[in-house]
């Protein structure tokens, strides 16, 4: 944060974005990996907030702090403990610090991505070199699962947090950004593509 602080004088704003997939059953999930999925997920949010908000505060900055959640962080998933806990937490951690926070003028939203569409992202590492992925058939199922019936693509959340740092949002805080296709929103046992 020293060095942030020292070269560009102050921080505006902060995206919270580290996460670690990858998930197991309350029964199979061993402790060590359970703490390190707490760990960065939910206790590296903590800290990069604590001191950003810190640095915003020594500089009067009236900032804004996004963390990412997940879809998983408002509904169960089966073997995905650590991931749905810590992600379920980020949405109160997040409301806790935006009253925390609010009396400095730093606002603290989330913002909740879904499953998103592939294309954009292999095109782009096809064009990095990457070969293209030849077993997708499980994800490209997924649109029939939303009532937009297609997925967002890292454009549309990238213009969501523009929007939540911006001084458009200015009298937003608490609250969570939802760029799910409707997907939290669904009644469970309709499937709009079916």
């Amino acid at each position: 944060m020293a060095r942030v602080r020292d070269t560009y004088g102050r921080v505006d704003a902060l995206v919270n974005n580290a996460g670690i997939l990858g998930g197991l059953s309350v029964l199979e999930m061993p402790l060590p990996r359970w703490n390190r999925q707490i760990a960065v997920n939910l206790t590296g949010t903590f800290l990069c907030t604590k001191h950003v908000a810190r640095c915003m505060v020594e500089r009067a900055t009236r900032g804004s702090i996004i963390v990412i959640v997940s879809t998983a962080g408002h509904q169960g998933q089966a073997g995905n403990i650590a991931y749905c806990t810590s992600k379920s937490g980020l949405l109160n951690f997040t409301r806790a610090a935006a009253m925390d926070l609010a009396r400095h003028g730093i606002r603290v939203n989330s913002l909740t991505p879904t499953a998103t569409d592939p294309e954009e992202g292999i095109e782009r590492g096809v064009a990095w070199g990457r070969p293209r992925p030849e077993q997708r058939s499980r994800l490209l199922d997924f649109p029939k699962m939303v009532p937009m019936q297609k997925l967002p693509s890292p454009r549309h959340y990238a213009r969501a947090a523009v929007f939540l740092a911006s001084d458009d949002a200015e009298m937003v805080t608490g609250f969570d950004l939802r760029v799910d296709a409707g997907a939290i929103a669904k009644y469970w046992p309709w499937v709009p593509g079916a």
